[in-house]
């Protein structure tokens, strides 16, 4: 159904290329009324236990639609980010789409998590607007045409750390501790127990757990007694807090690597806690101590703006409205369906590295592992030492 509605939609998109710039964008009810702007709408938690995720989102994205705007627009047109919080909830996404809807955006760039972001592609699909994910990473946060993401999927983690694991660590047994409530945790896990397996690993525990549990002596107590040697925890940074605190406290010292929802953990954790994270690895497309110049231009406008500094969601967020550009860029029109139809046409250098998009919506390029080495992050390759 993809590539059927892809070839209609690139057709439309030669004629509208051809046509009007201006004229084809949605109705700017609510806000300017000037269709000399570009709409974005942006949605991720700013209040909640995922907080976190939500504020680098909306930072991120806002220092690149004012790099775009200092540097004369797209076509003609600035850029606008309209911001609502999603509470990492689906309800509140959807209300905030709606809001959002009302004062005209043109442009989705959200959610931040994948429960949210799967129940907001039924509303963009509907409306046939574009929609790129940030860091939604469940398969189905792409399951529509109009949908995109920035990050890597739940199951390209699973399958890379597995790899990881066997072939740079060179383990034989492993662990996992999931969250079987949550479509990003168990989809990572399923992904990386397969692959361990296919790659001559035992998995000598595989535990799970409910989202909102903060005692985890049950299943840590299973991951000590079964002779693993490394624990692969796919699950957001203040679970990863909880369980790293009380595995210290057991005496469980095996390495620990996950996915890219480990980002934060460091600023879960007080200076003297650091300790229980040495040494742990986990899937990222960032650090900000990356020397690259363009790194470094981005971290220190975040630092300047916002007196912190930036982790893996603020730079997709700021690659996903570069992305955005592109597709404008390419389409010559803001009418939706040369938008999405472009987005498999472009390519873009970004923060998070060179990437192109494939028709199901899926981001090429390479990934990158980070270690915690005296309570930094260090960044890695994630195919050897």
């Amino acid at each position: 159904m993809r590539q059927w509605k892809r070839l209609s939609a690139a057709l439309l998109a030669g004629v509208l290329a051809a046509g009007m710039l201006a004229g084809c964008g949605s109705s700017e009810e609510g806000g300017s009324g000037d269709t000399d702007t570009f709409k974005i709408g942006g949605l991720g938690p700013l209040t909640g236990e995922n907080a976190s995720y939500g504020i680098s989102v909306r930072n991120g994205a806002q220092i690149a639609v004012d790099e775009i705007n200092e540097n004369g627009g797209v076509n003609g047109m600035q850029l606008e980010l309209l911001f609502e919080d999603d509470e990492s909830s689906v309800d509140a996404a959807l209300q905030a789409y709606n809001l959002l809807m009302d004062r005209g955006i043109q442009a989705v760039l959200g959610c931040t998590t994948s429960d949210p972001t799967i129940a907001l592609t039924e509303r963009t699909h509907e409306d046939n607007i574009l929609q790129i994910t940030p860091s939604g990473s469940a398969m189905d946060c792409t399951q529509y045409e109009n949908c995109f993401r920035i990050c890597f999927t739940d199951p390209l983690q699973g399958i890379t750390m597995a790899d990881y694991a066997a072939d740079v660590m060179g383990v034989t047994k492993v662990a996992v501790i999931y969250d079987v409530s949550n479509d990003y945790s168990s989809g990572m896990a399923e992904a990386f127990v397969e692959e361990a397996q296919a790659k001559g690993l035992e998995v000598v525990a595989n535990e799970s757990f409910t989202s909102g549990d903060v005692d985890f002596n049950t299943q840590l107590t299973t991951v000590s007694s079964s002779g693993a040697e490394a624990l692969f925890l796919p699950i957001y940074y203040q679970q990863v807090a909880y369980i790293a605190i009380q595995a210290d406290r057991l005496g469980i010292e095996i390495p620990y690597i996950g996915g890219d929802g480990w980002d934060g953990v460091l600023e879960q954790l007080t200076e003297d806690q650091y300790g229980v994270v040495e040494g742990a690895t986990f899937l990222t497309p960032f650090a900000a101590n990356d020397t690259s110049e363009l790194v470094q231009n981005f971290v220190k406008k975040y630092e300047e703006a916002y007196n912190s500094t930036p982790d893996q969601f603020a730079a997709d967020a700021y690659d996903g409205v570069y992305v955005i550009k592109a597709a404008l860029e390419k389409a010559g029109s803001t009418d939706s369906d040369a938008l999405i139809a472009a987005m498999t046409e472009i390519s873009v250098d970004g923060l998070t590295g060179s990437m192109t998009f494939d028709e199901n919506g899926e981001p090429n390029k390479g990934a990158k592992v980070v270690q915690i080495v005296n309570g930094e992050y260090q960044i890695r390759s994630a195919t050897e030492e």
